[in-house]
């Protein structure tokens, strides 16, 4: 038993992830779904960059990418990545590592559609990670691509979702004195059932 209580208490990580973010909201300056994604490349050297988190699922976090991007590229070597989610306002973050997958189904679609036309053909016209000579060529390309495709773009086949199930989840908020309040949340294997560790600061 740890003696969790206030904003770490609850059964399900997921849910006090959710109420965390949904805090988030109401406190951050924009973009409360931000995340820092962190992979590997194949020579083992660490890559990160910031994301949005587009849902916190039952069993998951999920957000979307160019699949041709550098970040989707390790993430399918690897199989692994990790994130932390941080926010200023609240003095709390969320770490989370553990095993991927793409979402390249109906969910995709749907998110997909749900943007904007401008980031939809944008998502169509951009070789994410990959040179670019300049950013004329780009917007040439975006014109290109939106006589092509007008004004109901569909899903590119390069483009969808990552699914993040969590071996470790890490919920932390900030302590008088540097004395910091810690909970791990840990599994061996996604069926197995969750340990609970308070760490130290």
């Amino acid at each position: 038993m740890t003696d969790r209580s206030g904003i770490f208490a609850g059964d399900d990580p997921f849910a006090i992830a959710r109420a965390w973010l949904a805090e988030a909201e109401s406190t951050e300056p924009n973009d409360p779904n931000a995340i820092a994604l962190a992979t590997v490349d194949g020579g083992g050297l660490p890559n990160a960059r910031m994301v949005l988190l587009k849902e916190i699922e039952a069993d998951g976090f999920l957000f979307y990418t160019n699949y041709g991007s550098a970040k989707a590229r390790e993430i399918d070597v690897a199989g692994k990545a990790a994130f932390v989610m941080h926010w200023k306002s609240l003095r709390r973050q969320i770490r989370v590592r553990g095993l991927t997958s793409r979402e390249e189904g109906r969910m995709a679609d749907e998110y997909f559609a749900s943007r904007s036309l401008q980031s939809r053909l944008g998502a169509w016209a951009s070789r994410q990670s990959q040179p670019l000579a300049s950013r004329g060529r780009l917007m040439a390309e975006v014109a290109r691509v939106t006589a092509v495709h007008g004004v109901a773009p569909e899903r590119p086949p390069f483009w969808g979702g990552f699914r993040l199930k969590p071996l470790e989840i890490e919920f932390w908020a900030d302590g008088a004195f540097r004395l910091h309040d810690r909970f791990q949340w840990r599994r061996a294997a996604i069926e197995e059932e969750w340990t609970v560790t308070r760490l130290s600061p």
